[in-house]
């Protein structure tokens, strides 16, 4: 397994370069200014869109905006949220969190221009069922540029297909499983493999529907999940409401200069938290990577920009409320820097592997002081090495798993450490590797016990199941484009399969997670970014010309807004 980390690793290292970074954040940069601040007419007049008085019944697509957006949203809020902000403090410090906000912010003008794109392009000749995405711009916009670049055009939209497949096999599914299996077998005992097998049931009766299953699904669903969780997430916060002020300092100052070593955390760069704030928020609201085109293609509008502006909403909702609230209640309950579980009076000694690999000796563990160590349970020492790039120290976080003795008593199981020059057991501290969603889980715990045991495995559960419904809409219609109708039924199949496959135990630790993840997100970027440059503009000329229609009083709403349970229940467009 360590062979295989070190691979993605290696991939990460390019997928994710400081480079690409910048020209993503750089993308959504040049789209805010170009579009005269879109998210300003994203917050203002895509609310007014989104609240169904443009809707109409007669305009080509399969459901209204609300559930377009619903749709897109049960994608992106989801586990990222919980899990994904998680990973995020906990690698990158609380520095992470303002880069968040950062992608959150100029994301909304990159979703509003590649979702006005794909609407631009979208294939209505089925006009109840259209199929839309980063695939279709290439496919066709390459064709009307130059005809003779028309087979380069459908090629890569088959590349974009296949980087789409590997982030919905990855982030979009399996990460999803992942957390839902760990965070049920941490609180009820409940095999992960079981709970991977529910999810797939589960799925499997929503996906089977297509997409007006999924979006009359997720209409219901998604404003439920969230207002469940930012009214508890604000619980959290009025108990702390004094440390608030505090970690949002904490918050941007550690954007800037590294954020030091404190209990659990082993410091954090910088960089480090700029890497991943910016992965965790892409991840998260999907800015750049051209998935949530997929589901707002499906909406009913005969105005491509419409949808967009209703589009630029999903970061704002996604990062910049939905993070920030996850966000907060880990960092004001104290869980990222907890103290060590249980400390050695007499450290282990450290001894050599092989030449530049060390491991810790087997010693039985301490008494823990509200019961007994289980057998299987993750856990994690600090040792003091050579120069970690990422904590700006000379920290590191060494793995392990709680085994039992032949005789009885409990050791950990520590994972072998590469280095040149022999480690040293910082303290010796043992701390619980409370992974992703269990971390946040944590957080709700020491407000009220039990309060997180219920509530993040409940918000985890329907999260994750509306990820997954989504993203096999999103997976779907890359299958569709690559193979056509016929291998759709496979594919579900096997979407289903997988939510199973990674419950597992092939996944254990943070750094795997990550690795996982990160490839999935990273791999579609490098394929929709450079569509989304070479075309944007034809976007922003289609924004700027309804903006003036707009403003210009040439546009109206159609007729009063429709009662809510008609619009999430879609019977405002129903024909």
């Amino acid at each position: 397994m360590d062979a295989v980390n070190n691979f993605m690793t290696a991939v990460n290292a390019v997928l994710w370069h400081d480079i690409v970074l910048i020209l993503l954040l750089g993308t959504g940069v040049v789209f805010t200014f170009w579009s005269g601040f879109s998210q300003y007419r994203a917050l203002t007049h895509g609310s007014q869109i989104l609240r169904g008085k443009y809707d109409d019944p007669d305009d080509p697509g399969a459901i209204n905006h609300f559930q377009a957006l619903s749709a897109a949203l049960s994608a992106t809020v989801g586990l990222g949220n919980i899990g994904g902000v998680a990973l995020a403090v906990a690698l990158g410090g609380p520095g992470a969190v303002f880069w968040m906000w950062v992608v959150g912010f100029f994301g909304m003008s990159i979703k509003l221009t590649e979702v006005t794109l794909s609407m631009l392009y979208r294939n209505t000749e089925d006009p109840d069922n259209p199929h839309g995405g980063p695939m279709w711009v290439a496919k066709k916009a390459m064709a009307l540029v130059k005809p003779k670049w028309a087979g380069l055009g459908k090629f890569l939209g088959g590349v974009f297909c296949v980087t789409l497949l590997v982030s919905t096999i990855t982030g979009g599914n399996m990460f999803q499983a992942w957390n839902v299996g760990v965070i049920t077998e941490e609180y009820f005992q409940v095999p992960s493999v079981a709970t991977g097998i529910v999810l797939a049931v589960l799925v499997g009766m929503v996906i089977i529907g297509g997409i007006k299953r999924i979006g009359a699904v997720a209409g219901r669903l998604v404003p439920t999940m969230v207002t469940l969780y930012i009214l508890s997430a604000l619980y959290v916060l009025f108990v702390h409401i004094g440390t608030i002020p505090e970690m949002l300092k904490l918050i941007v100052v550690s954007a800037f200069s590294p954020a030091e070593a404190t209990g659990a955390f082993i410091g954090g760069t910088v960089g480090t938290a700029f890497l991943f704030g910016m992965k965790r928020a892409l991840f998260s609201n999907e800015a750049g990577q051209g998935s949530s085109p997929i589901a707002h293609s499906a909406a009913k509008t005969d105005e491509p920009v419409r949808e967009g502006l209703v589009a630029g909403l999903e970061p704002f909702i996604d990062t910049i409320v939905v993070c920030t609230m996850t966000a907060l209640v880990i960092l004001s309950t104290g869980v990222w820097n907890r103290a060590a579980e249980v400390e050695y009076e007499i450290s282990p000694a450290v001894v050599p592997v092989d030449l530049n690999l060390w491991s810790v000796e087997d010693s039985a563990l301490p008494q823990k002081g509200d019961g007994q160590w289980a057998e299987g349970e993750n856990v994690y020492m600090v040792l003091s090495a050579h120069q970690n790039s990422r904590s700006g120290n000379t920290f590191h976080q060494l793995d392990g798993v709680v085994a039992r003795f032949p005789t009885g008593g409990f050791y950990v199981d520590w994972n072998n450490f590469e280095s040149s020059e022999k480690p040293r057991i910082r303290d010796g501290g043992i701390y619980y590797s409370y992974e992703g969603a269990t971390l946040t889980a944590k957080a709700f715990d020491t407000v009220t016990p039990g309060l997180g045991k219920w509530l993040v495995t409940m918000a985890a559960w329907l999260f994750a199941i509306s990820t997954m419904i989504s993203w096999s809409y999103y997976g779907e219609q890359g299958i569709v484009y690559l193979f056509g109708d016929k291998a759709v039924l496979p594919y579900k199949i096997t979407y289903c399969l997988l939510i199973i496959v990674a419950t597992m135990g092939f996944i254990t630790t943070n750094r795997e997670l990550d690795n996982l993840t990160g490839i999935g997100t990273g791999v579609m970027l490098f394929a929709n970014i450079p569509i989304l440059w070479f075309f944007g503009y034809q976007a922003m000329r289609a924004y700027k010309e309804y903006i003036g229609r707009l403003t210009s009083g040439r546009m109206e709403a159609g007729h009063k807004a429709p009662s809510i349970e008609d619009l999430i229940s879609g019977r405002d467009v129903a024909k």
